[in-house]
């Protein structure tokens, strides 16, 4: 059956954030979450739209991919077609040539679950593995423990708090309130939950929001920050233990997030929180000196 590249358009993006939650699993390798499409929801569902990809054999979808800004695709594959030799290279050709509309010319990255078929063909095709980046899992089968900070759920009325930390948290963030509503107007945020962290005075001192993809599956957390005013004095560990407590309410199963190897004090962080390290993945890119490689930025 022929495999065919889509462009969902609006409509289109429920199925691929179902999808998405379906292929969720504790035991598979790292790969896009239905979260990562919700913060996209950000920017709207017109610009997420236009970002997605989807690759489908017969009217199924077998993977999605989110143009993570103009040059990395973050991919995901369906468990039971990450083997499949026709989707692999029907795949790396779409990434491969600009004029698929996947990747422009250039350099571009790909994130796509490691130890695939698709991973082995890129290798093949001459793309280069960047820097690491550090998984890191928390079962959430035991009850979590107090955060050690007061924490709210922050609602419509106080998306301005929210926004305001993130901003106060990642240099060169463009978060305001006005995208944190288009964000939580998407399907993807009827299963999330935006926290917001206080010091002993009352100030809003660091911030979460949490993706959960359904009951009995992993939840995502993305973004994570804490305000560069209140750094190191224990307010990422007290709202990463919010964050997982939130998803167990969820019904998740565990909690995940994702963070640059190099960036040992937010590793650090995680682990404080009851976090364990999972396998290091990389992305690949195709090294043509034009467009720089992934950033570890959230904005």
């Amino acid at each position: 059956m022929t495999i065919v590249l889509g462009r969902p358009g609006t409509e289109g993006l429920g199925e691929a954030v179902g999808v998405l939650r379906e292929w969720q699993d504790d035991g598979a390798s790292w790969q896009l979450h239905p979260g990562d499409l919700g913060w996209f929801w950000r920017f709207g569902a017109e610009a997420t739209a236009a970002a997605v990809r989807t690759w489908s054999r017969n009217g199924r979808i077998l993977a999605v991919g989110l143009l993570d800004g103009p040059t990395l695709l973050r991919l995901a594959i369906a468990p039971d077609a990450q083997e499949d030799e026709g989707l692999a290279r029907r795949l790396v050709e779409d990434l491969v040539e600009p004029e698929r509309g996947v990747l422009p010319e250039g350099r571009v990255s790909v994130e796509a679950p490691m130890d695939t078929v698709v991973q082995k063909l890129l290798a093949e095709e001459g793309w280069r593995t960047d820097a690491p980046w550090t998984p890191l899992r928390r079962d959430l089968t035991e009850p979590v423990e107090v955060p050690g900070a007061r924490i709210e759920v922050v609602g419509p009325d106080r998306a301005h708090v929210r926004a305001a930390v993130q901003r106060a948290s990642f240099d060169g963030s463009t978060f305001t309130d006005e995208r944190w509503h288009a964000m939580a107007a998407g399907p993807p945020y009827a299963e999330a939950r935006c926290l917001v962290a206080y010091d002993e005075q009352d100030n809003a001192v660091a911030a979460v929001t949490v993706w959960s993809a359904g009951p009995g599956r992993p939840g995502l957390l993305e973004p994570m920050g804490v305000h560069r005013g209140y750094r190191g004095r224990g307010y990422g560990k007290a709202i990463t233990v919010a964050a997982a407590a939130a998803l167990q309410r969820l019904g998740s199963s565990s909690a995940i997030v994702c963070t640059p190897s190099s960036n040992v004090g937010a590793v650090a962080t995680y682990e404080a929180a009851g976090f364990r390290r999972l396998p290091q993945t990389r992305d690949r890119y195709r090294d043509a000196g034009a467009v720089g490689p992934r950033s570890a930025a959230t904005s």
